[in-house]
């Protein structure tokens, strides 16, 4: 992951924020011939000693299970707003455009749950996005459907060994540029734009 100082976000909470915001992540590894690379909703935890742990499942006896149970070390990455930045819209015009964006990489060992590590696994998901009354909450699936279930799927949980960022928000340019990036991406209508245009008002919201 390139990046600059200046791009870096520095406090811890607003980087954790980040992650519990845009939980839906890439957990990749080294598999035989090729990387592997899961898609997978993850819950995120911090501790009181500032470790970090995120947890999940994942279907059994695929090419990414085989592969983390061979090599514990993975990468997480949590992707967020991303868009184009036009140089016609700086002050300064004869340099290249460029991208925003906001991401966070995240290294940290992997380890398979027993079955009732799988349980608690497929519950705190699933109670996450359902509605306690709905009829898809998981104390209202059937016994005998969540027992199969569990026979196809394997809980984790990964220890962060290190977090990375890069949250590129123009901070390398001036106060006007800021503003007229912001308001061109405002322009643009898409959700991405939009929520890039937010951050960079929010964190220059004194100056722009």
């Amino acid at each position: 992951m390139y990046k600059l100082p200046y791009f870096t976000e520095e406090d811890p909470d607003k980087v954790i924020a980040f992650m519990k915001e845009n939980s839906f992540a890439v957990i990749a590894g080294f598999g035989t011939d090729y990387p592997v690379a899961s898609h997978l909703p993850l819950e995120i935890e911090t501790w009181q000693d500032g470790k970090v742990f995120f947890s999940g499942h994942l279907m059994k006896n695929t090419d990414h299970h085989k592969a983390f149970e061979k090599n514990e070390n993975v990468l997480v990455i949590f992707n967020g707003p991303h868009t184009y930045v036009s140089a016609s819209w700086y002050e300064e015009k004869e340099v290249a455009s460029t991208w925003n964006y906001m991401t966070v990489h995240a290294q940290g060992k992997i380890k398979f749950t027993d079955d009732e590590g799988t349980y608690k696994a497929i519950k705190a998901i699933t109670n996450k996005y359902e509605e306690t009354n709905s009829a898809a909450a998981f104390d209202r699936l059937a016994p005998e459907y969540t027992t199969r279930l569990m026979k196809a799927i394997v809980g984790f949980e990964i220890e962060v060994v290190s977090l990375d960022n890069v949250f590129k928000l123009s901070q390398n340019h001036t106060q006007h540029t800021r503003e007229s990036i912001a308001g061109h991406l405002q322009k643009k209508g898409d959700e991405h734009s939009a929520a890039i245009a937010k951050e960079i008002k929010n964190r220059f919201s004194e100056e722009v």
